[in-house]
């Protein structure tokens, strides 16, 4: 009998066929670019912005719209793309990015003159997406606003090459609605990972990848390495970028869908989501370094360090809190081996 690993081994190649995944393929092999070409070069000091959000409710348009202008963020006339987290439902827990702060996204973004903002996402566990929408409340928010969503597990892709060489994937196939978007808006949650140590900004890049390339849940991904391919989904990702971070209630334990919630009352904004991670981990009380694929991307694909961020505000250690780890994640706790 085939073992777990020949499976995906076999997923991968049949999820990858033409005929299967309904993608446009390139017409010749394209190399892969190495991260080398980007690492090391001088990045300036990235903005990062930490607001007060005690409760999902009516003050949080303002505090979006106050987030991107902290941020130095430029939104009118733009075709706007929000990627929140949706991956199971739970309605004790706190696994989703809330349906009021993607509400009050949209709002805010539409009151700042975007051309168009649109929800799409790609769910991993789930093939119902209309499940998903339904018991996670955010059909209401569609309804409600008259935003459109997209799938983005069945959206027409194409092939690009791969930005980084950390998995043996040459080419990743980005949706039409993501490499098309004039900005794209990661809305994680403010969480801990079982398996990457954090889900933050970053990894939440993996839903917008198709799961009719990629399986569910987004199998060949994972076979070609967790961490590898949040760092070559982020390579290959080309579009401006702007990140919020849902830690109004975050989730601490058996991250990212079996652990328990946390009040932390903030939201975290940005344009670099390395910068943003790095903030959102210390605010966990994690030390982003420590991060294995954190660590990686603080070298070629945005600022890591604190004095390479510009806190705009209110400060870390207002609102740091020590996030509970399983055992075999204590080793992201910060030690005096960390400083300098």
């Amino acid at each position: 009998m085939a073992d777990r690993r020949d499976f995906l081994r076999a997923a991968a190649l049949l999820s990858l066929a033409p005929a299967l995944s309904g993608c446009e393929r390139p017409p010749r092999p394209l190399p892969p670019q190495p991260w080398t070409e980007r690492a090391h070069r001088r990045q300036p000091r990235s903005a990062t912005a930490i607001l007060a959000a005690p409760a999902y409710d009516g003050t949080l348009v303002d505090l979006v719209r106050r987030g991107a202008e902290l941020c130095d963020l430029e939104v009118r006339g733009r075709r706007v793309v929000l990627k929140p987290n949706f991956v199971e439902f739970d309605p004790g827990g706190a696994i989703n990015t809330h349906p009021a702060l993607i509400t009050a996204t949209i709002e805010a973004f539409r009151a700042m003159g975007a051309a168009s903002v649109t929800v799409a996402e790609g769910p991993g566990h789930r093939r119902d997406t209309e499940y998903i929408l339904s018991a996670s409340g955010l059909d209401a928010v569609l309804r409600d606003t008259g935003a459109r969503y997209v799938d983005l597990n069945v959206d027409r892709c194409r092939a690009f090459a791969a930005g980084s060489a950390y998995t043996s994937l040459e080419r990743l196939y980005l949706p039409d609605t993501i490499s098309g978007a004039d900005l794209l808006v990661s809305m994680p949650k403010l969480k801990v990972h079982h398996w990457a140590g954090v889900t933050l900004s970053l990894k939440n890049m993996f839903g917008a990848l198709p799961g009719a390339v990629y399986g569910w849940p987004k199998n060949v991904l994972h076979y070609a390495g967790l961490e590898q391919s949040i760092l070559d989904i982020n390579a290959t990702l080309t579009v401006p970028r702007f990140n919020i971070v849902d830690g109004i209630i975050g989730m601490e334990g058996d991250g990212p869908i079996r652990g328990d919630a946390r009040a932390s009352g903030v939201l975290v904004f940005g344009r670099d989501p390395v910068a943003v991670d790095a903030t959102a981990a210390r605010l966990m009380q994690l030390e982003p370094r420590r991060v294995w694929y954190l660590l990686q991307a603080g070298r070629f694909l945005g600022n890591l360090e604190a004095e390479q961020i510009d806190q705009r505000g209110e400060s870390i250690e207002t609102f740091a809190q020590e996030y509970r780890l399983i055992d075999r994640l204590r080793y992201l706790r910060p030690s005096l081996h960390d400083v300098g």
